[in-house]
């Protein structure tokens, strides 16, 4: 009886977590602001802390500074998406862009970095974080690139992700909080 219920237990833990869409990239809330020695920062939230209304549908809508360390020296190119796992309808892309020249900083407020992929609003650049309702988790994530993505401007995250199959070097993760 007892491993039956553990068993259940796993399998509602399993469905809950997953996007219902095979997600080759799925989000945890414990996951790292480091991978594979890169590191992901901001000075204007910590991992796992609020990201400060300036930056949400609420404020200026404008995009946070974004710090990197350790990016790997043969690095080309970088890519980063910005998503919200939590939305109602499934994952919400709020940030994509690619073919990013490699740097330790992007700065707040940025429109020119790199090639712009489309978001789940069918636009390029930034949208901030605007939940209908409740807390939801935002992950920014950096990949290092062994080279520039053949992309057009205006991909959308599946085709950036599909792309970057077997360039990547590094990658690194930082998740803020908003709730409305």
């Amino acid at each position: 009886m007892r491993t039956r219920v553990v068993a259940t237990m796993l399998a509602f833990c399993l469905v809950g977590c997953s996007d219902g869409g095979g997600n080759r990239f799925e989000h945890t809330a414990a996951q790292s602001t480091e991978e594979d020695g890169m590191e992901l920062t901001s000075p204007a939230f910590e991992h796992e802390a609020t990201i400060p209304d300036r930056f949400t549908c609420e404020g200026s809508d404008i995009s946070p500074p974004l710090d990197l360390s350790s990016i790997p020296t043969d690095t080309v190119s970088l890519a980063l998406v910005m998503d919200d796992p939590d939305a109602p309808a499934g994952v919400w892309d709020h940030w994509v862009a690619y073919n990013i020249e490699p740097r330790e900083h992007i700065p707040e407020a940025t429109r020119a970095l790199g090639t712009q992929g489309t978001n789940s609003w069918n636009r390029p650049g930034y949208g901030g974080p605007c939940p209908p309702s409740g807390t939801h988790r935002y992950f920014f994530t950096v990949y290092a690139l062994d080279s520039e993505l053949s992309l057009p401007a205006g991909a959308t995250k599946t085709e950036v992700l599909d792309a970057l199959e077997g360039r990547v070097l590094a990658k690194a993760t930082l998740m803020g909080l908003y709730g409305r």
